[in-house]
């Protein structure tokens, strides 16, 4: 086991992380930029070192920065978390270059991972279904035309390096796809420095599935089951629960032993998600692979007792996985809501001081977050403040759980979006388990 890791990351996660470390007896490192000085993440570690100015391009994502922080306090390995430098292969591969443990998968699992296109050809050589699409970069107008009437109308168009709904565009008649198909390279450009794009059949009102992997450096592949994460504004996650209200056994096993096709096929180590979009048939076909810890890791957690970050270290140690397939089990049910800084019917962000803060608890109820009294929200970072996790017998229990612990969560100074999670914990579609991708543009 590692004696030393450093934290290339900062907030909610840079605290798991550390208290994943202080479990298995290995210092852990953290690092700030000048806006995080006074962050809790600093004053937990075991050291902390600064890594430049508030702006993520100087610090957090600054490659030197990180590296030399590496060889000041002599760590062996670096967790990278969610976001950041987390599924960059330039950052895995120069820590494989300088001799320093990326906890993670190798940098050629990330670079083909993370270009959509190549992921979509290896899932398609495991044999992982995947929806119609274009098999290539689409360069030309003419060509975009061409292929979206072989697929068939709608489709979508999305970037091949792309996340987070940039660089895509749903387009539901030849007459729109023009203009479509140029705004999406040029968003892609604008986004990922690269414009290629591909096209998709687009799948009416799907689920969000993904299945949780952990694998070894020694041939050993698991799942964990199941999260369901439906609940996006902006094709990014605000709620993610567990298991999903559309699985069945025979589902589960389908999906999963997809997702362990995959992962075998490309050598994968570490802990990783598959994601899947789930029709109304409960069909499902390959989204794309994250090749890191996911924010919604915690409600897996829950209903399976598996520390996922816990596994990350030991697996990156070089340890072989303990856990087996057939004693992977869910137990109850358990739901997780993302706590922003913004506001809740505008979605802007709210940067601030919080001027009184408190922290929702009891049975079943797990808090991460890295926000005090007088914790100043920063401009240039992510807006997540916290992430409440609930865990009880049934989902009709947990999401009556979560009402009480969203109530009881004071936050004073900025505004959040707890109202928006309080309206959906109390819809009936929601309740009754009816929920798709495009539930939040319903919601009234």
């Amino acid at each position: 086991m590692f004696s030393k890791v450093l934290i290339a990351n900062r907030g909610e996660i840079a605290l798991r992380i550390i208290r994943a470390c202080r479990e298995l007896d290995i210092k852990a490192v953290a690092v700030y930029s000048e806006a995080d000085k006074d962050s809790l993440h600093v004053k937990l570690a075991n050291g902390a070192i600064c890594i430049g100015p508030a702006s993520s391009s100087e610090s957090y994502l600054n490659i030197s920065s990180l590296l030399s922080a590496v060889e000041v306090v002599d760590a062996e390995a670096v967790h990278p978390g969610y976001g950041f430098l987390a599924e960059s292969a330039e950052f895995a591969e120069v820590c494989e270059n300088c001799g320093v443990k990326f906890i993670g998968p190798t940098s050629k699992v990330i670079r083909q991972m993370g270009n959509k296109i190549e992921a979509k050809k290896i899932a398609e050589e495991a044999r992982v279904p995947v929806l119609g699409w274009s098999e290539r970069n689409i360069e030309s107008e003419e060509d975009a035309k061409a292929m979206a009437k072989k697929i068939g109308y709608p489709v979508i168009i999305k970037a091949a390096s792309g996340g987070g709904g940039r660089g895509m565009k749903i387009v539901h008649t030849q007459a729109a796809l023009g203009t479509a198909f140029h705004m999406a390279r040029r968003e892609a450009k604008a986004a990922f420095n690269d414009p290629d794009v591909f096209i998709e059949k687009f799948c009416e009102r799907p689920r969000h599935v993904e299945i949780q992997l952990l694998a070894d450096e020694h041939g050993n592949v698991i799942h964990l089951g199941e999260r369901e994460c439906s609940i996006q504004r902006r094709h990014q996650k605000i709620i993610e629960e567990a298991p999903s209200p559309i699985m069945d056994e025979k589902l589960r096993q389908r999906m999963g032993d997809a997702a362990l096709k995959l992962a075998r096929s490309i050598d994968y180590t570490n802990a990783g998600t598959v994601e899947f979009l789930v029709d109304k048939d409960k069909n499902f076909y390959f989204m794309e692979m994250n090749a890191r810890v996911q924010v919604e890791h915690p409600v897996t957690e829950f209903v399976t007792g598996v520390n996922i970050v816990k596994e990350q270290l030991r697996i990156a140690s070089g340890e072989k996985l303990k856990l087996k397939q057939k004693n992977m089990k869910m137990k109850g049910h358990s739901i997780e809501c993302r706590v922003n800084a913004e506001d809740p019917v505008t979605f802007a962000p709210s940067p601030g001081t919080i001027t009184a803060l408190n922290i929702p608890g009891g049975f079943g109820v797990r808090v991460d977050t890295a926000i005090y009294c007088n914790y100043v929200v920063s401009p240039h970072y992510d807006s997540l403040l916290a992430k409440v996790i609930v865990h009880a017998d049934t989902r009709e229990m947990a999401i009556k759980r979560m009402r009480i612990a969203l109530k009881g969560f004071l936050i004073e100074g900025v505004k959040t979006n707890i109202p928006l999670l309080l309206d959906i914990m109390k819809n009936h579609d929601f309740i009754a388990g009816d929920i798709d991708i495009d539930f939040l543009s319903r919601l009234s």
